[in-house]
């Protein structure tokens, strides 16, 4: 309902709502404040009024929200962490309004986003995608529905099939007697000899190694069930040249692994190998493998 008054020398239009709130605003001629608030009326009895919170807050403030809310709850917390900070500077999509956020703009940022590559992009999509489900389904915002459904999202990279080439393994650990980093190479023999992961590696706690047995548990994979993995007798002797002063075998970041893991494929001279590709080696009977004791390197 809608009253209009005069105070201060200008017509104030006010139109409440039990249901939705109220809003107001000021005018200096009568006829216009009577009509912003037939307007405004007319868009509370078709739904499409919100109330001035929800109709300023922008995709960057939903992006913000989501980082605070729902990420830190998340196995993956860490990297999802990055990967929103990095969508945060995404200024021009960031700063779009969410009652004006359409199917093309995320389709801009689509296109202007593969660039960096499919899974890159992919990875941008799905968070925007899920932040916004559970902005309107889980929160209760006054949401649309989702535009990112509209769009195409970029189609999977065929899966990585790199290998060692013949005399990699050689120049990377020749490259491990140049750099004091203590933990990447003792991360590399387990990763070639056990198919493990990098996160699965930096989870790895002492109190679920059973060196009798030969064997690691790791309480939480990728697909959230725990599994044995079983260790080679030189991966046993490795962990035992490691200090045991934390709770976990290596109490070190993603981030820190990642950048040493750079910096020392560079010194060996080799661009294109990820850590994630070592786990290739794992299905072939690494002769060549053979245990560096960290004394020896360090």
């Amino acid at each position: 309902m809608a009253s209009i008054r005069k105070r201060n020398g200008l017509w104030q239009a006010q139109v409440r709502s039990r249901k939705l709130g109220s809003t107001s605003k000021s005018f200096h001629k009568k006829s216009d404040a009577l009509a912003w608030a037939k307007v405004q009326e007319a868009m509370m009895q078709t739904g499409e009024w919100k109330p001035k919170d929800k109709r300023y807050s922008t995709i960057g403030d939903l992006i913000q929200t989501y980082l605070i809310k729902a990420t830190p709850n998340k196995k993956g917390a860490e990297p999802e962490t990055r990967r929103l900070n990095r969508l945060l500077k995404e200024t021009a999509l960031m700063q779009i309004k969410l009652d004006e956020a359409k199917p093309h703009h995320f389709a801009t940022f689509r296109d202007n986003r593969l660039k960096d590559g499919n899974r890159a992009c992919q990875y941008d999509l799905v968070l925007l995608r899920a932040a916004w489900n559970t902005a309107r389904i889980e929160w209760g915002w006054d949401l649309r529905d989702n535009p990112l459904t509209l769009i195409r999202f970029p189609k999977s990279n065929p899966p990585r099939e790199r290998r060692l080439k013949q005399g990699e393994y050689e120049r990377l650990m020749a490259a491990c007697t140049e750099t004091k980093v203590w933990y990447l190479w003792p991360m590399i023999e387990i990763a070639i000899a056990t198919c493990m992961r990098r996160g699965e590696i930096l989870s790895l706690e002492w109190k679920n190694i059973d060196f009798e047995r030969r064997k690691a548990l790791l309480p939480n994979t990728k697909n959230g069930r725990s599994r044995w993995v079983p260790l080679p007798s030189k991966v046993i002797d490795l962990l035992k040249t490691l200090p045991q002063e934390n709770e976990r075998v290596f109490p070190i970041t993603d981030v820190a692994v990642r950048q040493s893991w750079d910096r020392f494929r560079k010194r060996a001279g080799i661009s294109d190998l990820t850590f994630h590709d070592l786990r290739h080696e794992g299905n072939q009977d690494n002769s060549k493998a053979v245990l560096v004791s960290l004394k020896s390197w360090q």
